[in-house]
């Protein structure tokens, strides 16, 4: 199930931002990105529409996924 972001709390959001970027451990080259550099970057994404936020109630859990790589009669429970 995708969750609109901006049906989120600002702190909600902000704490789901940060433990994706903990979480994904993303290769970002030879430039060195602050956290807070990292969650500007995601959040940018999401008011973009880049990527979406995803729940999965099968593994109770989210995450934060690039918008092209869900289609439209994707389960979010496949994640």
């Amino acid at each position: 199930m995708i969750i609109p972001w901006k049906d989120l709390p600002a702190a909600t959001l902000d704490n789901l931002i940060e433990s994706f970027v903990l979480r994904e451990g993303t290769d970002y080259g030879e430039e060195s990105f602050s956290l807070a550099e990292k969650v500007a970057q995601v959040r940018q994404q999401l008011e973009r529409g880049d990527v979406v936020i995803l729940y999965s109630e099968l593994h109770e859990s989210v995450t934060i996924a690039p918008k092209q790589t869900i289609s439209a009669t994707q389960d979010a429970t496949e994640f």
